[in-house]
Parts: C-alpha cells; structure tokens; sequence
C-alpha cells in the first residue's frame, strides 16, 4: 500500500530537482579536502651546506639570546659534517670523539652555553683546515684516506719517506681502480683476492724500510678493509658519490 502511493506521488509531482541542492555539497567536499601547502618553520628547519658553516647568522641568533638554539644547529651541522668527513677518511673518526668530548662536558655542568658555543667553533675551524688540507699535502681525498692510513699513528716518517709512501699510494689506487675494481668485485671470491693481493704486493715493493712486517701486515688489513667499504666498482665509490 504504501509502495503504490510513493509511486503515485512520484507520478504526480515528477523526479525532484536537486543539482542546485548538489553543487553546494560537491563544493562543500572540495574545499575540505582541498591539501593546502606544508609549511615549513624555517626557524626550525634549514638547508645546511656542511661545507660553508654561516656563522654571522648563527652568531646574530646566539646574540639575540637565542643561545641554545644557536648551539644546537651548530652542533647538529657538526656532527653531519664529521659523518661524511668520516666515510671519507677512517683516521678522522676522532673528531667524532673531540665533539663527544666537548657535549658531555657542556652536559656535566663544566661548560656553560657561550664557551660551548666558542668550542664548536673552533672544532669547526679544525674541520675546514682537516678538509684542506689534501691540497696542502697534493693528493686527491681518495688519496688521502690511504696515506693517513699508511701513516697514523705509526710509523714516524722523514719527509723522504712521506714522499715515497704517496708514491705508493698513486700507484696502488691507479691500479686498482684502473684494473681490478670492476663491476660486483666485492660478490666474487676471485676478485677480492686480486684486489687483496695487489695491496700486499704494492705496498710490499714500495714502503719504505721503516714498516717491519707487523705495521706492514696491519696497514695491508687495513687498505683492503678501506677499499671493500668504500669502493662498489665499475667507477662507483663514496668519492664519486659525494663529488
């Protein structure tokens, strides 16, 4: 009974219109989910170069009494700064430690906010000078990071011998990388043991006599543990990535 007279009335008066009434709802679902753009607090958050450290910027902010947040970029640029510096370089792991040093003072109450601020600073000066300093010694990063493993902490060098170690160093990374870094080197058993004995035999033919066969036999595990974490093959390294 009731059925029929829905459909007499539907007969009688017509399908109702409401686009009207449906426009205002589909306007209503569009603006609230309509993505309004992310803001980002820039106060908060920012683009670090780790090279270029704007410390004016940083500076203005410390002064205008905004001292921990000062410290706190500071030494989270730091800390980005050594990681990379690190990866590069296996030796530079001890500014990783400096840094340590310098928190845990500040947290043990024997550094307060403005010399805390000062001692990254110049911990920052020190990372510049350390990033420099390839160009001091005329050696690429890459051969860098084989000649400070060959020398630190020992053996103790006259600046022949220094000289006769990046002779080394050039011709060893040339020949690796050159010959014998190819493509999933790392996957295959042979391949490792070539790159493994072009190490010993390299530096075995060309250190100096100063390194006795105990130093000798640790910088050779030492290179070849470098070279497995830093080198994919095929021309891929951590060099070339963060070039």
């Amino acid at each position: 009974m009731i059925v029929r007279l829905a459909q007499k009335i539907r007969s009688t008066i017509g399908t109702p219109d409401i686009s009207g009434v449906m426009g205002s709802v589909e306007q209503l679902l569009e603006e609230s989910v309509d993505a309004e753009p992310f803001l980002i607090d820039r106060d908060a958050v920012e683009r670090v170069d780790l090279t270029q450290i704007d410390f004016d910027a940083l500076s203005g902010l410390f002064a205008a009494g905004r001292k921990n947040t000062a410290a706190q970029r500071l030494r989270a640029t730091l800390e980005r700064r050594i990681d990379r510096m690190a990866r590069m370089n296996p030796t530079r792991v001890d500014y990783a430690a400096k840094l340590q040093e310098v928190i845990d003072r500040y947290n043990a109450g024997s550094l307060n906010i403005d010399t805390l601020f000062e001692e990254l600073k110049d911990l920052a000066d020190s990372l510049t000078e350390e990033e420099e300093r390839h160009v001091r010694e005329e050696l690429t990063e890459e051969e860098l990071a084989l000649f400070d493993l060959l020398t630190r902490p020992e053996p103790e060098l006259t600046p022949a011998q220094e000289a006769q170690v990046k002779t080394v160093v050039r011709h060893l990374l040339a020949k690796l990388k050159w010959e014998l870094l190819v493509l999933d080197w790392k996957k295959r058993q042979q391949t490792r043991a070539a790159v493994e004995v072009a190490i010993n035999g390299e530096l075995d033919a060309g250190l100096p006599d100063v390194y006795d066969r105990r130093i000798y036999s640790e910088k050779c595990s030492r290179i070849f543990q470098h070279i497995f974490e830093s080198y994919q093959g095929a021309g891929r390294s951590i060099y070339e990535e963060a070039a």
